[in-house]
C-alpha cells in the first residue's frame, strides 16, 4: 500500500477508517526526515496490513501544531482512534520494526481502560 499524505482534510476519516495508522510527520527540508524516509517506506512495504501516512509539517501546520511536533521526524501510531505512540527522532529499520511490534501486541481492552481512568482522574 502507498503512503497517505494526510491533510487537515482527510486526516480525520483516515485516522477513523483504518485500525491502526503510523503516522509520520516530516519537512522536505529536514536531514533526517530524509534519512528516515526510505526506512519508513520500506516498512509500509512490509506490512501491507497497516496504514502508513505522512504530514508534512510545512504544508499542513494546523495538524502539526494541533499534535504539538516541535521535533521532526517524529513518528506517532495511532489503534483504534487512541494515540498509543508518538516520539520524534529518525529510527533505524529495527528499532522501527521493533515499535510496530510492540504496537501490534498491545491489548487496546487495556488501552481504552487505562486512558478512561486517566480522564476520570482529572
Amino acid at each position: 500500500m502507498a503512503t497517505v499524505e494526510l491533510t487537515k482534510e482527510n486526516f480525520d476519516q483516515v485516522v477513523s477508517d483504518n485500525d491502526f495508522v503510523l503516522i509520520d510527520f516530516w519537512a522536505s527540508w529536514c536531514g533526517p526526515c530524509r534519512q528516515f524516509g526510505p526506512v519508513y517506506e520500506a516498512a509500509s512495504e512490509r506490512h501491507d496490513d497497516l496504514v502508513f501516512a505522512k504530514v508534512d509539517t510545512e504544508a499542513q501546520q494546523e495538524l502539526a501544531a494541533a499534535f504539538e511536533i516541535r521535533s521532526i521526524p517524529t513518528l506517532m501510531i495511532v489503534r483504534d482512534n487512541v494515540a498509543i505512540f508518538s516520539q520524534p527522532g529518525a529510527l533505524p529499520e529495527a528499532a522501527l520494526e521493533d515499535v510496530i511490534g510492540q504496537a501490534r501486541a498491545l491489548d487496546m481492552d487495556e488501552v481504552r481502560k487505562s486512558v478512561e481512568e486517566a480522564d476520570k482522574a482529572q
